[in-house]
Order: C-alpha cells, then structure tokens, then sequence
C-alpha cells in the first residue's frame, strides 16, 4: 500500500533530546512539513528542510528550485549545492537562471613560460546591480580542502608562508575582479586612484577604507560583503593547483601585469607596464577569477605576520585569523611594481591599515543575508 506522503510518519519525529533543529521550530512530516520549514525564518531550519525534501520526488525537488530564490545567500548555497551534480534539463534551465555561468580558457605555462595545456571551464555567478549601468559580478567558489603556505623548496618562498598546513574553506561568492573605480564611485561617490580608468581596479586605498566599502556595499543591496579572509584569497587564488602560480610554474607579461623585467623560474624577461591596466586583461584561474596575480595587491580581512610570523596557531576553518591587536593587516597577490616571485600564490604583503599607494586594491566576498 502506497502511503501518503502529505501525512506525518513515523520516522518524521525528531527523537526528543536529539533535535538539531532549533528551540521554537515547527517539526511536521510529510512534504506539508518541509513547505512548513522552508517558510520559516530561521536559516538552519531551512536548510535542515531542504535535505528532507529530496526524499519526495519531483515534489521535493520543485521546492529546492523555489529555494534559489531565497533571500539567504546561506540557503540558496545549500539548495545549489544539492542540484548542482544532477542531470535533469529542467534543473540545469533553473541553476542557469538563477545561477547563471560564463565560459572561460584555463591556461598554464611550464617553467619557461611556454603555454602547456589550455581547457574549457565554467563558473556560476550572480550579478549586483549597483546603478547606473554599473554591475558586481560575484563568482562561486565551491568549498573545499587545500594545503595553505608553500614548501620549502618553492623558490623564493619565506619561513612566514609555513608550516604548510590543511584548512577547510566553506563555500563563498567572491569578486570576479578587483572592485573597479567604476564600481568604487557608484559605491562611494569619489575615486581616490591614481591611474584613472573606469575598469581600472581602484587604487590608493586602505585596509579601513576597504572595509568602509563593504560597509556601504552591504546597506546598498542588503547582503553582507566584506574582504577575504587570507586563507579564502589562497584557496581561491589557487584553485586546486599546488604550483608557485595558478598558471604553474612561472608567469609571463602576457599573463599578468607585474615587472617583467624580474621573472620567475625560467621564464625570459619581458614588458613592464609601469601602471595598472583594465581588469579582466587576463586569462582568469580555473575558478574564473581575473587578476589573482598582480595588477593591484588586495587586502585580506587578517591582521598580519608581522605578529604572526609563521602559520603556527592559524585557523584551518577559513576564518580570518584575529588573535591579535596590531595595526596592520595582510594583503595578496603581487601588483603591477612587483617582481615575479611577489605574485606566488603563497606570498605575503604587511602594511599599515592607513596605508594607501598606487598598488593597493582589494576585491570582495560576500556572505549570507540577514533573514
């Protein structure tokens, strides 16, 4: 006998003392129970009603789909994150709707610089408008395990960037590109930089006027934006290689904008632009994020080696690593006046939050929203 799925069963109840879900939440059973769920304004029952609905078929999974459009970037992640593996048409259509994706050539180079390898991949994104014609494309990082630092055989590396150690890094949207002056001005209604261009990466900014940005970004559209964390930026700026750069080996002036005339590993010297130029002039990392490697240096939400002078004691959750009270803060990625070996994926930078130059930028992450 066929048993009726909009009726509470048995295994429905939530064993007493056992519960996960939080003190207050409706409990029922059946798919009337998971639309219960899905309605509350608890995130955690939410995404605790979601794994539930799988169990009902195309039911369910029509009730997932209505979850992308939830207003918690939390929520819409768990709900991706279960239709994002299968096959059916219809999902595909609404993933592309509601995430959409773009296409793009990963290239890696040997240690001469001389492209080995180049391959098709897609990322999913969402676009904020921010007026004005002026839009923030923020890209899918899809979680995951890295080794965070560099060995010590990596040429030029430093005691700072070890113990080589493990860290889990939840999912997050992260910037496709550095925060353009564009995007800056519709944000804050100035442009501090220096070399001017609207899809220039804004420049001579600080640590506190990044966070002032983030500040502003977030009252603007309702989400909680903020600057990566340092282990967020290595995950992302690698993704999923283990090599010095995302490209490999080395990297050429026709892959990033950084001194050419000091390369890396084998590679030959070559231009030096002396300026920073358009984001998304290069080809992006398997991620499908532009200018890991040089243009601008980026800051991280941490506070810097200089009182941490190794990894010994660093999270390895992904979280922003605050154990102390200094006035400096950590920033990623080499910049247009850096030599090549400043723009590995492991290397460092420590200014002073005040600080500002011509070569200090940052791109942004953003985590879920309020319910």
């Amino acid at each position: 006998m066929t048993e009726n799925q909009s009726q509470p069963r048995e295994y429905d109840a939530v064993k007493g003392g056992e519960s996960q879900v939080p003190l207050g939440a409706a409990v029922l059973g059946g798919i009337s129970g998971v639309k219960s769920r899905l309605a509350s304004p608890i995130v955690e029952v939410k995404i605790a009603a979601l794994s539930e609905a799988l169990k009902y078929g195309d039911a369910g999974l029509d009730l997932i789909i209505g979850v992308l459009q939830d207003e918690s970037m939390l929520v819409k992640f768990a709900a991706y994150s279960l239709l994002k593996d299968r096959d059916e048409p219809n999902l595909k259509e609404q993933l592309q709707k509601y995430f959409p994706t773009f296409d793009f050539d990963v290239i890696t180079v040997d240690a001469e610089g001389k492209e080995n390898s180049r391959r098709r991949h897609y990322a999913h994104f969402f676009a904020e408008d921010l007026g004005n014609g002026v839009v923030l494309e923020m890209v899918y990082i899809p979680s995951g395990t890295f080794m965070m630092g560099s060995p010590a055989t990596e040429k030029y590396s430093s005691d700072s960037e070890r113990p080589q150690h493990q860290v889990t890094v939840p999912a997050f949207f992260a910037g496709k590109y550095p925060i353009t002056q564009a995007q800056w001005q519709a944000v804050m209604e100035n442009n501090p930089s220096y070399y001017i261009g609207e899809k220039r990466p804004v420049e001579k900014v600080s640590w506190d006027m990044a966070v002032e940005f983030c500040g502003k970004l977030s009252q603007k559209t309702g989400k909680k934006y903020r600057l990566l964390s340092e282990a967020e930026w290595e995950y992302a700026c690698r993704a999923r290689t283990t090599t010095p750069f995302h490209f490999g080996e080395t990297i050429t002036p026709e892959l990033v904008n950084y001194d050419g005339y000091k390369p890396y590993a084998n590679a030959p010297k070559g231009l030096y632009r002396h300026q920073t130029t358009d984001v998304g002039s290069f080809p992006p990392n398997a991620f499908g994020l532009y200018d890991m490697h040089g243009n601008v240096l980026e800051w991280c939400s941490d506070h810097s080696d200089a009182w941490h002078s190794n990894y010994n004691g660093a999270p390895t959750d992904g979280s922003s690593w605050e154990s102390c009270t200094g006035g400096c803060r950590v920033l990623r990625g080499g910049s247009w006046i850096s030599k090549a070996y400043s723009c590995r994926s492991a290397n460092q930078f420590s200014l002073f939050v005040l600080a500002r130059g011509p070569y200090a930028g940052f791109r942004v992450a953003v985590a879920s929203v309020s319910p």
